[in-house]
């Protein structure tokens, strides 16, 4: 961020002492200076609810000044109270659309989370990194729901405790890129219901290229925290499909029935340097259009996202969807200077991830958007959990999905599930994807075939009768 955003509380001086003279740069005020200028215009306005207001305005003090001035803010007690209301709590900032001013519909001016909820807001500028905080902006610029506080304290930390211990078990995965193998930066195991899935995950399933080895039985509070999940993401998703979508009808290929989870991937993310690059989650498995909720504890850290941009309109960044995949932690230098084309190109969004947080990313996400942990310069220690993070990943895992199904590329491999993403003329669309090269020791081969679906997202084959019927996942609430 621009040096407009420290949140350092600007020095007053006193009357009697002597000014220091410091070097400056003149075409450039400090924000001391700015936050001075807007304190003595609005008194009424508390020091840190200008600070928001200038990060909001990019650090325009006249642009701040044309929003307070459009209404007078100071002269209206009730909306001082209304502020005291939406507080948010310990940790958490107050959303800077209860603070900011635009036109609505009608011509009046609202506050910003109260001018429509289908208001579309401008990215991030290029090069630029904006930070989110409360859940009214986080909705309002991404296409995601986060909830502070989930679960009771008591049980997010017997749950925190619990994954803590489990994570002794955790382990990288390792993939091959460009003939070296590559480890990942954090740690993780897969979680699902009975021994009968377990032995689909180790034999059936593959990821990166290869069968999961970590996969483990879901633990007792593991289990009993998915019933909630999975009544909150249902819930959520119905209030994006009425509120968001157009005339209030889920995305196509979307899929209209209830979001049941039935597989967990649990990330360790161990020290401020443990993160995962710029990525969207495979969908092999969870089919078009997924919905994932993402369950955060222990240590805070920044979610970081950006939208992808077409190959036509960034034409900096070029088609790599193997170096998008390299973590930070790796040091590819190619990867490095890919990823900050396409940020500067486009500019991201960090989202901050409290402990005890769930991140509900909707339908739109994955195709869309990329999503990253960025390493962090410092962390503050979790009182339990020390500076670990633990990340849960809900996911549906379809049944018209299961690799007894998805073709097989010409080296008898399981293929991969990708969307289009960069190129106008195919945006959008699905392909099916040799990915065998990303396993140790193999090749791989140039097996391609476009993805066909139904409406719902469900592939072809899911409606014609199939001999040698798949059997399906448990959902980790109907399993308890």
């Amino acid at each position: 961020m621009d040096a407009f955003i420290s949140r350092k509380r600007p020095r007053f001086l006193n009357p009697n002492e002597e000014p220091k003279h410091e070097p400056s740069d003149p075409r450039e005020d400090t924000t001391d200076t700015k936050l001075a200028i807007l304190l003595s215009l609005f008194p009424a306005i508390k020091q840190d609810e200008l600070l928001d207001i200038l990060v909001s305005c990019e650090g325009s003090v006249e642009s701040v000044v044309n929003l307070l001035s459009a209404k007078d803010l100071t002269a209206d007690t009730s909306v001082s109270k209304k502020r005291a209301a939406v507080a948010s709590s310990f940790g958490v900032q107050t959303s800077l659309s209860s603070h900011v001013l635009t036109a609505a519909e009608d011509g009046s001016m609202k506050h910003m989370h109260e001018s429509g909820r289908k208001r579309i807001y401008p990215p991030p500028k290029k090069g630029k990194t904006l930070h989110l905080y409360s859940p009214e902006d986080i909705a309002a610029y991404t296409p995601c729901t986060i909830i502070h506080n989930f679960l009771p304290a008591k049980e997010a930390d017997t749950l925190l405790l619990e994954l803590l211990d489990e994570s002794k078990h955790f382990s990288r995965y390792d993939f091959q890129l460009f003939n070296r193998i590559v480890h990942s930066p954090h740690t993780y195991a897969v979680y699902v219901s009975t021994p009968e899935e377990h032995r689909q995950h180790t034999s059936e399933y593959t990821h990166g290229g290869t069968y999961q080895s970590n996969v483990r039985q879901a633990t007792p509070q593991l289990r009993s925290v998915s019933s909630q999940v999975q009544r909150i993401v249902n819930s959520e998703i119905n209030k994006r499909i009425r509120d968001v979508y157009p005339d209030g009808k889920k995305l196509q290929y979307q899929s209209p029935k209830e979001w049941r989870p039935n597989a967990a991937f649990v990330n360790c993310y161990d020290g401020a340097n443990e993160s995962v690059g710029y990525h969207s989650d495979k969908l092999t498995y969870l089919g078009p259009r997924p919905v994932i909720g993402s369950l955060s504890l222990g240590v805070a850290r920044e979610f970081r996202v950006r939208r992808i941009v077409p190959r036509e309109d960034d034409e900096t960044a070029e088609e790599n969807h193997k170096a998008d995949k390299i973590g930070p932690g790796t040091n590819s230098a190619r990867n490095q200077t890919t990823s900050a084309a396409r940020v500067d190109a486009q500019g991201q969004i960090s989202i901050h991830l409290p402990h005890n947080s769930l991140l509900i990313m909707h339908a739109e996400m994955q195709e869309e958007w990329k999503h990253s942990i960025a390493p962090a310069q410092t962390i503050s220690p979790h009182p339990i959990s020390g500076n670990r993070r633990i990340n849960i990943t809900y996911r549906w895992f379809r049944d018209t999905l299961h690799p007894r199904y998805t073709p097989r590329c010409k080296c008898g491999e399981h293929t991969i599930l990708r969307c289009a993403q960069r190129k106008h003329e195919t945006r959008g669309r699905y392909m099916w994807m040799c990915h065998a090269g990303f396993a140790q020791g193999k090749e791989g081969c140039s097996f391609f075939q476009w993805a066909e679906f139904d409406d719902d997202g469900d592939p072809i084959w899911g409606k014609k009768v199939i001999r040698d019927e798949a059997p399906t996942l448990t959902n980790f609430s109907a399993s308890q």
